[in-house]
């Protein structure tokens, strides 16, 4: 804890902007610190360049103008799941998974309990040899999930990994990735369009404005752990989540 009392922060961007090539501004002087072990979900409208920042925090694409700094010093060990699975359709469950570790030169067998562990985790296990094109939507986004997980990040970036799922496919995967999240400690940034999606899971919410996207607010959400699916019709959560339609309504206009 630092001398305010607050948990110190993993990651911080500082007066981040982004405009593409085409002359397209995403981000407009982001000011932004993710508390190390946070669960902090990124809010807003499409369009609104929340996937754009999840991107500059990974590395993947450059700022126009301010940083992205790793207040310790040396970053940390990143896993990003996708909008969309993104498996090697010729590649079984296994060697999805495996591919990160492959990438980092461990060997098969040096994998394989790590692998083991983490589709149990996931919930696929007796999936090891199964293809992609035999997978329903959910249990593709499982895999994906696995993927990210299997080389024990610190830090978990998600780009609306759900948006595409059916409603109880979401609910379950939310709160596998809430037992998750507490088991292991990670810091989580979350992209979500969903006042519901983002209030159940995180314990920070920022919201942000349209297009070029800034931070409209940042809010804590006080909610108890473990958050389970009886939460959902709580009168608690039902008022955090007209809290957050407001401030959403408000950065939209």
């Amino acid at each position: 804890m630092n001398a305010a009392g607050a948990a110190p922060s993993l990651v911080a961007a500082t007066r981040l902007s982004k405009t593409f090539r085409n002359g397209v501004a995403a981000l407009d002087q982001i000011d932004l610190a993710v508390p190390r072990g946070a669960f902090l979900s990124l809010l807003g409208p499409s369009g609104c360049g929340k996937s754009t920042l999840l991107r500059l925090i990974a590395g993947l694409t450059p700022p126009s103008a301010g940083a992205i700094t790793w207040p310790g010093g040396k970053g940390a060990r990143i896993g990003f799941v996708f909008q969309e699975p993104t498996l090697m359709p010729w590649a079984d469950v296994w060697h999805n998974v495996y591919l990160p570790l492959r990438l980092e030169g461990i060997d098969k067998a040096a994998a394989s309990e790590r692998i083991a562990a983490t589709l149990a985790a996931m919930g696929l296990d007796g999936f090891a040899h199964v293809y992609p094109r035999e997978l329903s939507g959910g249990m593709k986004m499982r895999v994906s999930i696995a993927r990210a997980l299997v080389t024990e990040p610190q830090l978990l970036l998600l780009d609306e990994p759900f948006a595409a799922l059916d409603e109880i496919t979401r609910f379950r995967l939310n709160e596998d990735l809430l037992r998750l999240w507490r088991q292991h400690g990670w810091t989580v940034v979350f992209v979500t369009h969903s006042v519901f999606e983002s209030v159940f899971l995180s314990n920070r919410i920022v919201v942000m404005t349209k297009r070029p996207g800034r931070v409209a607010a940042e809010v804590a959400i006080d909610l108890p752990y473990p958050r389970e699916g009886a939460l959902r019709t709580a009168p608690e959560y039902s008022a955090e989540c007209r809290r957050l339609s407001q401030l959403l309504a408000e950065a939209s206009a």
